[in-house]
Parts: structure tokens; sequence; C-alpha cells
């Protein structure tokens, strides 16, 4: 039996929602000690990390935890044994398990979302966190909102050899984030029996259709939009604006565009200033930079960048390249129409989180829907995901639990 086996799931939602308030305030205390903490680990700068600690934890509401678990599973009473599976009066609810949850390197706290629906679902969750100790700065709250939780919600940091590294094929599930060769060993780890989830790496794009460059003061809308989607965390997240398309002919022109971008970035720069950067990274910005500059010489696109590479906006980057990856850096693709920009992402076989939308065109949202995006949004709005957002494409609750026949 789960530690929080007897604890009706309002409760439990509840102390979720009430603890997250706690961190949604700045001055919390355990919340400034992390934002310092996040802030060493990533090099982030401080405005970049409250950004993203506002946006988890101002998500996480009781409202929206019950809204997501209705939508799910059909009702909060299934959680306590008390209504059956939707269209099955002999299927019931029960908790996962022991439940082991991997976090990723880059996104900030990207582990909290899963460990909180394993806890709406009962389970025993332990966490890997990362050296800033976010989770279990948070986890702690939790316990002091409501006693079961310091038995179900447990984190500690820990390597690969690692002596303290628990062994993954105890674990009922277990939840990782990763590329394509972490997810692959860590599944090589489990038991049998073991349910995993798996978050891979994905990208994100945004369309800029030729009716939002029609005007002036559209264009200048999307191109604040995509500059905040670019520059936080430093592009590195599957959210961040990876590659942008532009269509021809509208009144701005592709070239107009990017200078409008480039302005938008100088700002969001402000706002959200770089923190550390290696070396490396900048050397690599700028000889994107420097190539892009040299095409734009023999009459090939544009580029707009800073003397010291803390950006790169690459006008009419040649198709044939994929997305560059590096921090607050991106090519501008023109196109004729969205199905170009559906075989860019089919040719680079890129897997997308997000596709962000300066207009509602059905034949757009139709590209993007067939290019595998698991969120549309507007631009802007890319590092804004709801807590009901299906990330990667996964359900938030359902792999949580497993179905029991309760046959009389």
């Amino acid at each position: 039996m789960t530690a929080l086996a007897q604890t009706p799931v309002r409760k439990i939602i509840r102390a979720i929602a009430d603890a997250a308030e706690r961190w949604s305030d700045a001055d919390f205390p355990p919340r400034v000690r992390a934002t310092e903490r996040v802030v060493e680990r990533t090099g982030y700068s401080v405005p970049v990390i409250e950004y993203a600690l506002d946006r988890l934890f101002f998500s996480i509401t009781q409202r929206e935890l019950e809204a997501v678990i209705i939508s799910e599973l059909g009702s909060l009473d299934i959680l306590d044994g008390f209504a059956p599976r939707a269209g099955r009066p002999d299927g019931w609810a029960a908790p996962a398990g022991s439940t082991c949850i991997i976090s990723s390197r880059t996104t900030i706290g990207v582990a909290v979302v899963p460990a909180i629906f394993a806890l709406c679902a009962k389970c025993d969750v332990l966490v890997k966190d990362r050296e800033d100790a976010l989770v279990q700065a948070f986890f702690e709250t939790l316990a002091e909102e409501l006693d079961p939780f310091a038995q179900a919600a447990r984190a500690s940091a820990w390597s690969s050899g690692d002596e303290r590294a628990p062994g993954l094929s105890a674990f009922d599930a277990v939840a990782a984030f990763g590329d394509d060769s972490t997810l692959a060993a860590i599944s090589r780890a489990l038991g049998p029996g073991t349910r995993f989830i798996g978050y891979g790496s994905r990208a994100s794009a945004g369309y800029v259709t030729s009716e939002t460059l029609a005007s002036r003061n559209a264009s200048a809308e999307a191109a604040r939009g995509a500059a905040r989607d670019l520059v936080l965390y430093e592009t590195e997240g599957c959210l961040s604006l990876h590659t942008l398309f532009v269509e021809r002919g509208g009144e701005v022109s592709i070239a107009g565009f990017g200078e409008l971008l480039a302005r938008a970035v100088e700002d969001a720069n402000v706002e959200f200033p770089i923190g550390e950067r290696s070396a490396a990274d900048t050397a690599a910005i700028a000889q994107r930079r420097d190539l892009a500059a040299f095409r734009a010489a023999g009459g090939r696109g544009a580029v707009f960048s800073s003397e010291n590479a803390e950006y790169a906006i690459l006008v009419e980057q040649p198709p044939s390249e994929p997305p560059h990856f590096l921090p607050r850096t991106i090519g501008i693709i023109a196109v004729d129409g969205p199905q170009d920009a559906l075989a860019y992402v089919r040719r680079h076989r890129l897997r997308l989180e997000g596709f962000a939308l300066s207009s509602g065109r059905a034949d757009v949202i139709d590209a993007a829907v067939a290019a595998g995006a698991v969120r549309l949004t507007r631009f802007g709005e890319l590092q804004h995901p709801p807590l009901s957002g299906d990330h990667g494409g996964r359900p938030r609750i359902a792999e949580f639990i497993r179905w029991i026949d309760k046959t009389v």
C-alpha cells in the first residue's frame, strides 16, 4: 500500500495547490534559496529563473488539477475507489505504485508536474533531482501541508554508477526526460513489469503568414512574441523557438521581418538578460553569423546580430540546413506556403513539441498538425504551456494509474 493510499484525492489536490501558491511568492524563503541555486546550476540570469518559477507554480491550482484529472479519468472519485472507469463498471483505478521520475538537465522544474500528478494518483514518488535541489525543496513544502507527503514524495540527486542510485528495476513506473540515447539506456535498466514513460528531446517551430506581414503592426507583434520564445532559457528547452518559417508575398519582406525580430530580441535581452555563456557557444554563434554574412554579401539573405554574438537572426537560411540549436540563434526559412514548412520538418526529421502561429489560417494549422506538433499556440506563448497540456503528447495522470477488475 502506498503512503497516500488512504488519503482522499481532494485533500491531496488541496495540499499540492496550497504548496504551489506559497511557491508562487517570489519572496517565499525556500523559493529565494532555490532561485540562487538554479542560477548557479544553469547559468541563466535571475529574471529568467523567476519567469520559469512563476510559470510553473502559477499554473498549479486546485481548479486546474481537478480539471485535468476529470478530463482524463472522468471523475475525482475514481481515484478514491468510489467510481468505476467510464464505460467499464468492472474497471477500477489503483496507483501504478512506486514511481521514479528522472529530471532533465535543462528545463527548470520539469519533474514537478509529472510528480504532482503521480502523487494525485496516490503513487509513492522518488525524483532524481538536479544539483539545485528544487524538487526536494518543493516536496518539503508539500510535507508541511500534508504529513503523508513526507513518505510519499522524496527527491535526491544521483548520477549513473553512483552507489546511491536506486535500482530502476525495483520501480513499478519510471518517467524520464532526455535524448534518445538516455531514454534507451534507462529503458534497458528496467524490469519486465516496469511501466516506462519517456519524454524525448523535441523542438518547436513558428510560422508567420503573409496576412500578418500585410501589416507592420501585426508583424512587429509577431516578432515580439517570437523574440520571447527564442531568448528564454537560452533556446535550450523543447518549447524554445528553434526554427521560423516566414511566408513570401507580404508587404513586410522576409528581411524586413528579420530586422523587426532582431530589434525585438534586443529588447527581450534587456528583459531577460543573458547569463553565463560558454566561449564555445559564443564562437559557434559567431561562426553561423559570419557564414550567413558571407551568403548575404553574395546576395542571398541577410543577417542581424550583435558585434559580440549575443544573438543571431539568419534570414533566408537554406532549407538544406537543420535548425542551429544555439543560444538566441535562429534561421528564418522563407516559404511559399505551409507545405514548404511541412517538407522542412520532415526532411530534417524534427519531432515537434510546439508550433507558434501568427494567425489561425486553416492550411497552416493543418500543416502544423501534420508535422506532428503536440501544441499549437500564439507567438510569445510557446514557453507558457497550460497545466492541462499533454507534454510530448502523453497524458498527465492516466499513465500513473493501473486499471484493475473488481468483479463481484
